[in-house]
């Protein structure tokens, strides 16, 4: 077994057991409470420039398979685990998951006490880390993680997004309409126009637009930098903002297409980057919360409702409830972890948002509601 050694920048030194790639990586640390998907999460693009940690004890134990992935390749920069596991049983694994990441030139880490590491993030927040599993000394690691310069304000939006605009198919998997099963179908009976959604792919997950095509849209996906000029040429009855990853402050071009979508009427939906983008494009002022939300866990109560929904969340950066305009905004969610803002809604434009993922993959089905919404909003 090859030695691997994860260097925080506050000095921690963490020895274990090297799988994945032989190589040496910097990023910044955080941490996933999920109990399964880790497929899903490893390939989710809202973690491009970060390293996984699992609070779950081992992972590994289903392998990779070929339907499970949110995009084409692992976006992680790493991963740290306290089990590895030395079995694959699952009929639909075609690949063990450390083959499948030294394919990709992902390096990761085992066999280390992941309570400890987490709660140093819980404490401290989240840390810039480096990690090698080909030699490379501690000090040498201490001084690259140090060095780099992290996520704030840096767009990594354009290492994720499409390179043109591009039609999703409209079929729709076992998956997401076992997921669906029972609920109404929004987009009107059979044989009725389907609405037209662009979606403007920040780092989209797959299942969201699977979702929005197994609701009976018709989606076009376009580059993160689609101006609003042309998304409107594409005459939609509504816009989605993906998810996506990094500081939303660093994507201006981003919050200008999106303030002149919104001032034109356009029925929008935001999700995590896109709520974000909302907060911007209102004025409102987006910060850093210390150790994030990643996980299929977390309580978000629906203050409309008072009703309470178990989400998928995978963010480092908030929209500041107290900078948003009152008489503009309604806030719809918060959450009962910490109180920060989860959802709201516009007054008068039809335009919602929310900071969890209510299309899961992986998590709980419990706020598929918000998809609903939106095509209730271009319905009206």
């Amino acid at each position: 077994m090859t030695q691997a050694t994860l260097v925080l920048e506050d000095g921690s030194i963490i020895t274990g057991v090297a799988f994945g790639a032989a190589t040496d990586t910097v990023f910044e640390l955080v941490f996933n409470t999920s109990m399964t998907g880790y497929q899903e999460i490893l390939t989710d693009p809202s973690y491009r420039g970060q390293g996984i940690l699992f609070t779950v004890s081992h992972i590994g134990n289903v392998g990779i398979n070929l339907e499970d992935d949110e995009s084409a390749i692992p976006q992680i920069a790493a991963v740290v685990t306290r089990s590895l596991s030395p079995a694959v049983s699952n009929w639909r694994s075609r690949q063990p998951l450390a083959d499948w990441l030294a394919e990709h030139g992902v390096p990761g880490i085992a066999d280390v006490d992941t309570r400890y590491l987490t709660r140093r993030l819980r404490d401290g927040g989240t840390q810039r880390a480096a990690l090698s599993t080909c030699g490379a000394s501690a000090d040498a690691l201490l001084a690259r993680a140090r060095a780099w310069p992290g996520l704030d304000g840096r767009d990594m939006v354009r290492e994720v997004t499409c390179s043109e605009a591009y039609a999703w198919p409209d079929t729709t998997d076992d998956w997401t309409a076992r997921s669906r099963q029972g609920r109404p179908q929004p987009a009107g009976p059979a044989g009725q126009p389907r609405p037209h959604v662009v979606a403007y792919d920040f780092g989209t997950k797959r299942n969201i637009l699977r979702h929005l095509a197994a609701s009976g849209a018709r989606v076009t996906v376009v580059p993160a930098d689609t101006s609003a000029a042309d998304v409107l040429a594409l005459r939609p009855d509504g816009v989605f903002l993906s998810n996506g990853p990094g500081d939303p402050a660093g994507l201006p071009y981003a919050v200008a297409a999106v303030r002149v979508l919104i001032e034109h009427g356009v029925p929008m939906l935001g999700i995590c980057l896109g709520h974000q983008l909302v907060g911007l494009a209102l004025g409102a002022t987006t910060a850093r919360l210390k150790f994030g939300h990643h996980g299929a866990n977390h309580p978000v109560k629906d203050l409309r409702t008072g009703a309470v929904q178990i989400t998928a969340q995978n963010h480092n950066y908030c929209v500041e409830a107290a900078t948003l305009d009152p008489a503009r905004v309604e806030i719809t969610h918060v959450s009962l972890n910490d109180g920060s803002l989860e959802g709201f809604r516009l007054r008068d434009r039809p335009v919602l948002c929310v900071q969890y993922h209510p299309e899961a993959a992986p998590g709980p089905h419990d706020a598929l509601d918000v998809f609903d919404e939106f095509f209730a909003l271009m319905k009206d």
